[in-house]
């Protein structure tokens, strides 16, 4: 799209040339994307989405130059073209002629005999909209060998064309959308060069009359990968040894980046070479977590976990199956790992715990996904692209998402305007998307899983089930003891620990607590050491939770829910190997439903 041909460039001829001619190999993926779609002619009409506030490399007679998308499309995409114009709300039209001033001379000769002195081109939206249409269509009225070939880029677009129903928006909007919508389908349009192109971060937040159209193509632009990111790091810090100020050569800080824009890689190089501080691992890491989480409008929480499975108490199957996933994932063997776990069991028993210990044995980092709803038309949907797109690049990554069953909704929520369905429809479709097997591992905590719709926990998205349970020997629950004191760095000795009746079904929450009190009366007493009498007045003293009945329904589900049996107690092994022992528990789960008030398991 960008050489130049003898040919008149707005001419069918120089279209034909054009396709004939290949991009420069060094165009970023989604620029050959585009151009694939326009000399298909199968669109006219852009919206470019994603990663669109970064930094593009352009190359240059003198070495690589980095521009903002809007300038990339301007000065290298169209820059064979006669007229490209960029728009925005703040600044409205103007020509994206780049550093040439010939190239600028020649777009604004042609402008103002049309159009005036640039002082007088209007602002608001409409009438930037009539005028170009009128532009378009004197380009299509005009001989083919003096067309003008033509490009417009309109940035920040969900503001020109927002998502929403349309009998609800204004006039104005809906003028915009319409013309829109007729560039897009115009075959006269799309036979010519006459390209517009819509910039925004979020798609869901634009029209979806327009992103949805048949004639419009949707691109997204993907964080930099590895070797982009290498790039930049060359040309960034070209002159400046960088190995003098961080603790990482230059490919290290290539690989260890991922996740991250170039335009947050400028700043960790800029810190690096202006800064008086050194950059080490860890003021690389809180780097890392902050860029990412600000990537995310704090939608993620980053976590790097400093525990691993050895401080899980008990479920010695489950960890046995975890250990061995995260050796394949560490050597690369990411086809023998699943998409994802389920891990479920009622509250208390340290489902976030193992899904941190886990992200811990494989030393990846671990995302914590936080409420990404909002009451705004579009926006639920693209807090939740903008996670994605991040997630994407970030692999290899635990995702962990507390509450599944209420986070994540279902095909048939009602009363939102389907938002609740399209965004389900978003995570079963990236869950079950098997190019990013062992990058994404994706982790769903629910106490209860059978209120977790079956696409997610499928085969082939949330593949292992595991369930957990109460500790219910004496070893197990005296151990429990000794890992929530390690974990609150203080020190008991296990043989201390008095005798609990299993009965009680104590949480791991609840020893954690019964160990924090033995400390409070332990420094009460002048003492440093924790004593057996100090474990045994806490533990006389505390109060379980009363919520028996439903704490046995959160069992049960966990325990229908189990893809592999080794990984239950033996009494519920037991259970489920005598006749009809699934269908017993089935029976139960639904009598305890229906006594709670909550109906048939439907």
């Amino acid at each position: 799209m960008s050489t130049t041909n003898p040919a008149p460039a707005g001419s069918t001829e120089a279209l034909n040339a054009a396709r004939a001619a290949p991009l420069p190999d060094w165009f970023p993926p989604w620029a050959h994307q585009l151009a694939d779609a326009y000399f298909a002619r199968t669109a006219s009409v852009f919206v470019l989405h994603g990663n669109v506030h970064d930094l593009v490399a352009a190359r240059t007679a003198g070495g690589w130059n980095y521009v903002s998308a809007a300038e990339f499309l301007g000065t290298q995409l169209f820059g064979g073209w006669d007229v490209v114009l960029g728009h925005d709300l703040g600044r409205g039209l103007k020509p994206l002629a780049g550093s040439s001033q010939t190239r600028l001379l020649g777009m604004m000769q042609y402008l103002t005999a049309r159009w005036g002195e640039p002082a007088g081109w209007p602002r608001e939206p409409e009438k930037v909209f009539a005028l170009l249409d009128q532009l378009v269509e004197r380009l299509l009225l005009d001989d083919p060998a003096d067309r003008k070939s033509l490009a417009v880029v309109f940035e920040y677009a969900q503001y020109l064309a927002p998502a929403g129903d349309p009998a609800n928006s204004s006039v104005q909007a809906a003028s915009r959308l319409v013309r829109l919508l007729h560039w897009a389908q115009n075959p006269h349009i799309r036979r010519q060069n006459i390209a517009f192109c819509l910039i925004a971060d979020r798609l869901a937040e634009v029209s979806n009359r327009l992103v949805e159209n048949p004639y419009v193509a949707t691109i997204e632009i993907p964080l930099p990968d590895e070797s982009r990111r290498r790039q930049f790091i060359e040309s960034a810090a070209a002159g400046d040894d960088l190995s003098q100020r961080t603790d990482f050569t230059r490919d290290e800080l290539a690989k260890m980046s991922n996740g991250l824009s170039l335009v947050n890689l400028n700043v960790v190089i800029s810190e690096a070479i202006h800064a008086r501080r050194r950059i080490d691992a860890a003021r690389f890491r809180q780097l890392k977590k902050s860029m990412i989480e600000r990537q995310c409008r704090d939608l993620v929480e980053f976590v790097e976990p400093t525990y691993t499975l050895d401080l899980v108490v008990g479920y010695e199957e489950a960890k046995k199956r975890l250990r061995q996933d995260a050796e394949w994932i560490l050597r690369g063997r990411t086809e023998a790992a699943p998409m994802g776990y389920l891990i479920c069991g009622p509250v208390g028993t340290g489902k976030t715990f193992l899904a941190e210990c886990y992200a811990g044995s494989i030393g990846i980092p671990c995302v914590v996904l936080r409420n990404f709803r909002s009451k705004y038309v579009g926006e639920t949907e693209g807090n939740l692209q903008q996670v994605l797109t991040v997630l994407r690049s970030l692999g290899p990554v635990v995702v962990i998402v507390d509450e599944a069953d209420a986070a994540l909704g279902n095909r048939r929520a009602e009363g939102d305007s389907g938002t609740s369905a399209r965004v389900f429809s978003m995570i079963a479709a990236q869950m079950g998307d098997t190019r990013y097997r062992g990058k994404i591992i994706w982790m769903l905590l629910t106490s209860r899983p059978d209120l977790l719709p079956i696409d997610l926990k499928r085969q082939g998205r949330a593949e292992v089930h595991i369930p957990l349970m109460y500790p219910r020997k004496d070893a197990e629950i005296k151990a429990m003891f000794a890992a929530m004191a390690r974990k609150n760095k203080l020190r008991i000795d296990p043989q201390a620990v008095p005798p609990v009746d299993a009965s009680r079904r104590l949480t791991g929450a609840d020893i954690e607590s019964i160990v924090l009190a033995a400390r409070r009366l332990c420094l009460a007493a002048g003492r440093e050491e924790i004593s057996g009498d100090d474990l045994r007045q806490a533990l006389d003293d505390f109060v379980p939770s009363a919520q028996g009945l439903e704490k046995e329904m959160q069992e049960i589900a966990a325990v229908l829910e189990c893809t592999q049996r080794s990984f239950l107690p033996e009494e519920y092994q037991q259970k489920l190997a005598q006749p009809d022992g699934v269908l017993h528990l089935q029976q139960r789960l639904v009598a305890i439903r229906q006594l709670m008030g909550e109906g048939v398991v439907s």
